[in-house]
């Protein structure tokens, strides 16, 4: 990297830092509360719940849920189950056969091998079928309380209007966020960015009007 261009870096790192203590108190401000929106009882079921919620919202997936967490606590359920009963239950979500074919080899596979646990390890949890990147921040940060910093559709969308990210993929928004806040605030910004996202800087009509980051909007130079 050149002088001119580790100027310009050091200059973007600098900006953004200042921002950075505003933008996370004034998302405490909106939404005080920070926590996911899916509905479980240990971590198995939040496993269940992300793998699910993949192109279906939170809202679609606790109704699934909801009725299906009453036979299904552990590995063990879901293949007494089987992936035929499972795809019926979970038909109703977008993808649900591909959902219930991994559901269930992730259930063999912590049934053989971790001895019906969830592991807390990003890099074990990356091993299971159909879990990538988001879904074991997740896990790791929702439950089992270790840092992470999720990136999901909502999260990329705001990162990059802010200008706290101009990473073109979800992995490099993640790494660029854990740069620039505290490492006990991750999780609870997930959940604030995500939230954001969905109520005011919506992608299609955002609601500008309340935003209260208008003089930090980049939405036309960040394309998203």
């Amino acid at each position: 990297m050149n002088l001119f261009a580790m100027n310009v870096m050091r200059e973007w790192w600098s900006v953004t830092g200042k921002k950075a203590h505003k933008i996370a108190a004034e998302l405490e401000k909106l939404f005080p509360v920070a926590k996911t929106e899916l509905n479980f009882q240990n971590i198995f079921q939040l496993l269940v719940a992300v793998v699910l919620s993949a192109q279906s919202t939170d809202r679609q997936v606790n109704k699934v849920t909801e009725k299906l967490f009453l036979f299904v606590k552990e590995p063990r359920d879901l293949l007494d189950m089987g992936e035929e009963e499972l795809s019926r239950q979970i038909r109703s979500l977008g993808l649900y056969r591909n959902k219930a074919r991994n559901l269930i080899k992730i259930a063999e596979i912590l049934d053989r091998e971790y001895q019906g646990q969830v592991p807390d390890s990003f890099a074990e949890l990356l091993k299971l079928p159909g879990v990538g990147p988001k879904t074991a921040e997740v896990i790791v940060g929702v439950g089992f309380n270790k840092p992470s910093f999720p990136v999901d559709t909502h999260v990329f969308r705001v990162a990059r209007r802010l200008g706290l990210s101009k990473a073109r993929k979800p992995e490099g928004v993640s790494l660029d966020l854990k740069k620039i806040f505290p490492q006990n605030s991750w999780i609870d910004l997930h959940h604030r960015l995500i939230l954001f996202g969905r109520r005011i800087c919506k992608a299609q009509k955002p609601n500008c009007n309340i935003c209260p980051f208008p003089e930090f909007c980049q939405k036309e130079e960040s394309n998203v």
